[in-house]
């Protein structure tokens, strides 16, 4: 199925982001309750969109976004779609290009096609299991560094924090940041950037797309644990991300302090 579903997704977020363009910055926006973030008018748009293009589609899927209200009907789906239908809010409201929309197909948890597209920037990832990754149509791999001391990794600041290195001090590689942890991904699988860690709990619908892009470029993803990411949880989250070629993948996992359960 990943071969068919592909093409059904790179269309959804292609009108995606027509969708989320229409708004020209002038979304309305608000806080979600418990400070979980903000959300605007089009991330509704782009989800409503997506639950019923896709869902319409794929009938007997689940469907797990952070637009929709979890339920555990997609629990006994064998195959689900993890979707965020703007990664990178806080981006969009600033006017700023660097936000993605993040669709992916799992089968009994393992991702099977995935989409990271920033339509600002007319940059369109995507994958399927056994296929290979591609941008824009033309294949991409990690890089083959594999000296962390030398390497530039996709961290963001509280990542460098003592407690989180094995030796009680963070490596002197170099960090940079993007806004959209989907991004990020999809830029390590591109070769852009050597690496990416993220300690914090990450949601299903921010990596479950970048998860399958990395993998099938040649990079090895794991969460911060080192274990392979599973996804349609009954807790949609995972304990962080380590995201690099194999050798470089090694190093990190061996030098982090994995986060405690």
């Amino acid at each position: 199925m990943p071969a068919a579903d592909l093409p059904l997704l790179i269309e959804a977020a292609r009108e995606a982001g027509r969708i989320a363009r229409s708004f020209n910055g002038a979304a309305r926006s608000w806080n979600k309750p418990g400070d979980a973030g903000p959300v605007t008018e089009a991330d509704i748009a782009v989800n409503e969109m997506l639950e019923e293009t896709l869902l319409a589609a794929r009938p007997g899927y689940g469907w797990l976004s952070e637009e929709t209200e979890d339920t555990p009907a997609r629990l006994s789906a064998d195959r689900v779609f993890i979707v965020d239908p703007i990664d990178g809010t806080r981006s969009f409201v600033e006017g700023d290009d660097s936000w993605a929309h993040s669709l992916a197909v799992t089968e009994n948890g393992a991702v099977t096609a995935a989409v990271v597209y920033l339509p600002m920037r007319d940059l369109l990832y995507a994958a399927a299991l056994g296929q290979g990754a591609t941008l824009n149509g033309e294949p991409i791999r990690p890089t083959t560094q594999a000296d962390l001391g030398q390497a530039e990794l996709l961290a963001t600041r509280p990542v460098l924090h003592s407690s989180n290195w094995a030796s009680g001090t963070a490596p002197s590689f170099r960090r940079a940041y993007r806004p959209s942890l989907a991004w990020r991904m999809a830029l390590v699988a591109e070769g852009r950037f050597d690496g990416l860690l993220t300690m914090r709990r990450c949601w299903e619908w921010d990596i479950a797309a970048g998860d399958l892009i990395l993998r099938e470029a040649g990079a090895l993803c794991t969460d911060a644990r080192n274990a392979a990411l599973r996804f349609n949880n009954p807790e949609p989250t995972r304990p962080g991300v380590i995201a690099a070629g194999p050798a470089l993948h090694a190093r990190i996992a061996a030098a982090v302090r994995p986060p405690p359960p």
